[in-house]
């Protein structure tokens, strides 16, 4: 199927681009193990060549189809373990950037929903020291 919708779609990249994540996402949906999907993905990938940009876009879509999937068999006690590892990690970071951290800075962290725990680990970059963090927790709260 792939090479025949790679001939179809010679002259429609766009369209091209349809069908490599219609046929990829057909995999997933009828069930075949991961190793099985990962070798025909190569195959389809090999065959169904795309422009760049298209590339780029395919797999932002591939992406989030895999988020997606991922989710719906995500429990409420993994949830809450995906992000208490967030937060460990943006605290050891922390403690890294800025030195040792007040309890009260560790509850503020600590309050921070998974959003705001990723905006905090790409500002941290920026932090020179704890009155950054500080300032940032201080602009994060609400009026």
């Amino acid at each position: 199927m792939a090479h025949l919708k790679t001939q179809q779609t010679s002259k429609n990249q766009e369209e091209r681009k349809k069908w490599k994540f219609t046929l990829i996402r057909r995999l997933y949906e009828l069930g075949w193990q991961e190793t099985d999907i990962k070798h025909l993905y190569r195959f389809i990938d090999w065959t169904m060549l795309l422009p760049k940009a298209l590339e780029s876009e395919f797999w932002q879509e591939l992406k989030q189809f895999e988020q997606e999937r991922k989710m719906a068999y995500i429990t409420t006690g993994e949830r809450i373990g995906e992000e208490r590892g967030k937060q460990e990690l943006i605290l050891r970071q922390l403690k890294k950037r800025v030195g040792e951290l007040s309890p009260g800075v560790i509850a503020s962290v600590q309050a921070l929903n998974v959003a705001k725990l990723e905006e905090l680990g790409e500002a941290l970059l920026d932090f020179t020291g704890i009155d950054d963090l500080l300032q940032w927790l201080e602009a994060d709260r609400p009026e």
